[in-house]
């Protein structure tokens, strides 16, 4: 199975999405296309100057004290690692700071930036690049995955620290996040329908959103699979399924034969497919990597996330989560190694996560260097 996270109720509430704080180093908002004026988002595999982290505390979301101490610890344990290859920056009020330090080296920064949970993928800055040495945040406007979850300080950390960076922000009205697309860098994207063309995120046809889509991310064509809307709270993200590796090669996580009986797997083929016929931006077929799901894995959950895919690439180094099912979380190090072949692989075990139905990846926002 190969949902994100169960559904979780709360306030929808985005609070003070358009409005930014009073501080020394103030952002500019610009109403309109990060494509337009020139900028995209780059892949992650090109240099980072950082990578983002948030800290989570929200009660009301991780009502049980010991299950959330785990949950941090679970989040230093990916700060300290991602540290070793590049500066991470871990986000919290900071109320929470000195606890944090505790708990991870002295090479990750503590930004007083509040937070509610722990999806900085969805909820942190995305940046986009001009390749002329310009960086500015483009906004996926987060709305609690559709209004399923509160968010009224996760609703406001990509605006506060493109003002912290002092940096634009372009706004083009889209709903969503950052989890639900993959870049190549290079004009293609890829996602689901389910995390965007929804009524809980954006109104309208599916051409304007998928325009919306195109300008947010600075790229020339978007290859959907429809997904599946309101299984799991981010309507089936694209990165716990399929990841671009890079230009024109995309690897898969994905069972040996369709399951009718799972939508999961329905739904997981169907993406296999439409990836498998679609060309990208630049008209050339996809590349496909497959990898297997985990069987014998340590958490007995139907719930439970266990994305291969769901890694993060930093400078140096792929960080991957393994399930403990030794014979595939081996092949998992051997395909990445072979895919990254410049990078360390580090297998982290993240259980944690994945009883919330999240990865490493979704943990994680990188800032691209310029």
């Amino acid at each position: 199975m190969m949902t994100r996270r169960s559904l979780v109720r709360g306030s929808a509430a985005v609070a003070g999405l358009g409005l930014l704080a009073p501080g020394p180093a103030r952002a500019q908002r610009v109403q309109g296309s990060a494509r337009a004026a020139g900028f995209y988002a780059p892949i992650e595999t090109e240099p980072h100057e950082r990578s983002f982290l948030q800290w989570p505390v929200n009660t009301t979301i991780h009502d049980d004290p010991d299950f959330l101490h785990d949950l941090q610890g679970t989040i230093a344990t990916i700060a300290n690692t991602i540290a070793a290859f590049e500066p991470v920056v871990l986000m919290a009020a900071r109320a929470h700071h000195k606890a944090i330090r505790r708990r991870v080296s002295a090479e990750v920064a503590l930004w007083d930036i509040p937070t509610d949970d722990l999806w900085c993928r969805d909820s942190g800055p995305s940046f986009v690049v001009d390749g002329k040495g310009g960086l500015a945040v483009t906004q996926f406007n987060l709305n609690g995955w559709g209004g399923k979850q509160t968010h009224a300080q996760d609703g406001q950390i990509a605006a506060r620290v493109a003002e912290r960076l002092g940096l634009p922000v372009f706004d083009r009205g889209l709903v969503g996040e950052a989890g639900g697309v993959e870049t190549d860098g290079k004009g293609t994207l890829i996602a689901h329908e389910s995390s965007f063309i929804n009524p809980n995120r954006n109104r309208g046809s599916k051409a304007e959103i998928t325009a919306m889509l195109l300008e947010t991310m600075g790229a020339e064509t978007v290859i959907w699979a429809p997904g599946i809307k309101g299984a799991d709270i981010t309507d089936y993200h694209i990165d716990a399924l399929a990841r671009f590796v890079r230009p024109g090669e995309v690897l898969i996580q994905i069972g040996a034969a369709v399951d009718p009986d799972d939508p999961w797997s329905v739904a997981a083929f169907e993406t296999r497919e439409r990836l498998a016929a679609a060309t990208d931006a630049r008209g050339q077929r996809l590349k496909l990597v497959q990898l297997p799901e985990p069987q014998d894995i340590r958490v007995d959950s139907p719930d439970f996330v266990s994305s291969y895919v769901n890694y993060y690439v930093c400078n140096g180094a792929v960080i991957a989560a393994g399930f403990g099912d030794a014979e595939a979380d081996a092949e998992a190090a051997d395909t990445l190694a072979r895919l990254y072949p410049d990078r360390e692989i580090i297998l982290l075990n993240i259980d944690p996560l994945g009883e919330v139905g999240g990865g490493i990846h979704c943990a994680t926002h990188e800032q691209p260097k310029v």
